[in-house]
């Protein structure tokens, strides 16, 4: 079943690469108590996300944040050296939280996973964008194709804020 607005996140736990090294952040440490923009790419480094999707969010990052955005994050099924060479080579190493959801858990307990396995990928997380209030969805933004990213997008998302 998919999470949809008005639901709860479910407990989770990340890696994140920092400056100090990796660090564990669990969805009640990136969520309570904050309103955060999440939003979801199939991999790392792959085209349409390194192009297009995370662009828009760091380009559009302090616009984000002036609309009462606590925080911005990014998760992808990567480990989380992929994570943090990803945030380091795009310039977003501490402008937005890059997090590894390395075994695909928290994609599946959103219903968000997709077999990509066809393309090489295996199991990934679907393309996405929401917005987190106190660890409740209140908006959803899903693609329906994971070569797209319009609806989850910067633009689209500060639209909705």
């Amino acid at each position: 079943m998919t999470i949809a607005i008005g639901d709860k996140l479910p407990a989770a736990t990340f890696k994140e690469k920092t400056v100090d090294g990796p660090v564990e952040i669990s969805t009640e440490q990136l969520f309570a108590g904050k309103r955060v923009v999440l939003f979801a790419v199939p991999g790392a480094f792959t085209p349409t996300c390194s192009l297009n999707h995370l662009p828009g969010y760091l380009e559009n990052r302090d616009t984000i944040l002036s609309k009462g955005v606590d925080d911005i994050a990014v998760v992808a099924v990567n480990d989380w050296h992929v994570m943090g060479a990803w945030a380091q080579s795009s310039g977003g190493m501490g402008k937005i939280h890059f997090l590894a959801d390395w075994d695909a858990s928290f994609a599946k307990a959103l219903g968000l996973d997709v077999d990509l396995s066809g393309g090489g990928l295996g199991v990934r997380s679907k393309r996405y964008s929401m917005l987190v209030e106190d660890g409740v969805v209140k908006s959803l933004n899903i693609e329906e194709s994971p070569g797209q990213a319009t609806v989850s997008g910067a633009a689209a998302m500060i639209e909705q804020l």
